[in-house]
């Protein structure tokens, strides 16, 4: 029986209620976190303290940002500046990326040398194996240090600092950074490690992650784009890996969102003439989540259809979901299929933000951007953006099939010459 006193409300009003809870939430949270006396940002402050001590100390070589990386300083949650470099980046690939969305990295890369940016596409990198921490729990600190140390070494004798790709690579090697300056049991284990490799203790001055990048870049981007977004609706997902393990390292702006949550995608959509829409659970996980993904693939795809994409659609009618992690992408995009054999009518392409970036400065959709590995239907989205996906279409199916007749080699995007040597021969 229901309760006589009880007020109905319409479904629009108890959405602006839960949105205005929600804001009221964000604006709590930023603040505790912004406090120097609360959660982890007093402890990762003291880390960065740390690092500089030792390296003064001669017991670790710190890369640092130097003006040769020409970098622009950000805000972080911390409320500190980072400084992130804008060339010479020695670039860490995401397996997941270059497995399952080619096209991710290829953007990337065709931006860099659309803008004339050099940057080392090394060969010699090894996976984070995060997985291992994040899927399974099998793998330990000091095994995970270790590998993040030993691309970093790499990095650092091509003399090209390295820009993380992967999302989870990043909050990986934020989490084991802290380990190993807070923690000499670790540094030493590590140390021996590395000695058998012919390696030393390199950390990095900042982890930057590529989607920072593209934050600080954005304007240049801008300046080359080729077809105007700005009938198009993007709903951003912020990737849980990028700013919520060691949250206080990202960056944020107060002209980006009252800078109540993470800026980058956000800005480069908005740079590029793009509208944002809101959404109330723009805070939730994709439901790649690493270990359940593994385990529970079916809850996982399910979460993601039925939390993230469909209330996306119904909320904000937007043309496409824009992220930055590998995950991500591929999670929210391909968990579409089965729900839509089952009927439902909701969905949307998702890209990344560097693909969404290179398609509005005029990339190839097939041939850079690599759309036909996406499952779910970009063609009105690039209909929207003024894109003749169609004559794309035809000339990417002849372009494969010279390539198949050996008439002419793949296309492969080639990075500008360096300015910087490298430190030694490796």
């Amino acid at each position: 029986m229901s309760d006589m006193n009880t007020v109905k409300i319409s479904d629009k009003e108890e959405l602006e209620i839960k949105t205005e809870q929600a804001k009221l939430f964000e604006r709590s949270m930023f603040a505790a976190k912004s406090h120097l006396s609360y959660g982890t940002v007093e402890e990762y402050l003291k880390m960065l303290r740390k690092m500089r001590e030792l390296e003064k100390q001669g017991e670790i070589e710190v890369f640092h940002v130097t003006d040769e990386f020409e970098p622009v300083t950000v805000k972080t949650l911390s409320g500190r500046e980072k400084k992130i470099p804008t060339i010479e980046l020695w670039q860490h690939k995401s397996c997941g990326q270059c497995g399952h969305i080619p096209g991710y990295v290829t953007a990337l890369y065709w931006i860099m040398s659309n803008l004339g940016i050099p940057y080392v596409d090394d060969t010699n990198q090894t996976s984070c194996t995060a997985w291992n921490y994040y899927g399974s729990g099998t793998s330990n600190p000091v095994a995970l240090t270790a590998v993040f140390l030993r691309n970093m070494h790499v990095a650092w004798e091509k003399n090209a600092y390295p820009l993380i790709h992967c999302g989870t690579s990043y909050g990986d090697y934020k989490e084991v950074r802290f380990l190993l300056v807070m923690n000499r049991d670790i540094r030493e284990k590590v140390r021996a490690i590395l000695k058998k490799i012919d390696r030393d203790v390199v950390v990095p001055e900042e982890l930057v992650h590529y989607s920072e990048w593209l934050h600080v870049m954005r304007d240049k981007i801008a300046e080359r784009r080729k077809y105007d977004v700005s009938g198009v609706t993007v709903a951003v997902h912020a990737a849980c890996h990028t700013y919520k393990l060691m949250p206080e390292d990202y960056t944020y702006s107060e002209d980006i969102l009252d800078g109540i949550r993470p800026a980058p995608t956000t800005s480069v959509a908005l740079a590029l003439g793009a509208k944002v829409a809101d959404y109330r659970n723009w805070y939730d996980c994709c439901g790649f989540g690493f270990r359940h993904i593994l385990t529970e693939r079916e809850i996982s795809r399910s979460f993601a259809y039925f939390r993230k994409v469909q209330p996306i659609v119904k909320e904000t009618k937007a043309d496409v979901i824009i992220t930055h992690d590998t995950g991500c992408v591929t999670t929210l995009d391909k968990s579409q299929v089965v729900p839509l054999a089952h009927g439902y009518k909701e969905t949307i392409p998702v890209l990344s933000d560097s693909q969404f970036a290179a398609l509005a400065m005029g990339a190839h959709p097939f041939i850079v951007c690599q759309l036909h590995w996406h499952i779910a239907d970009w063609r009105n989205l690039l209909n929207k953006m003024g894109i003749d996906w169609e004559r794309y279409k035809q000339d990417y199916k002849r372009y494969i099939e010279e390539i198949k007749k050996g008439l002419r080699k793949p296309d492969f995007i080639k990075p500008p010459s360096r300015r910087l040597p490298p430190r030694k021969n490796s």
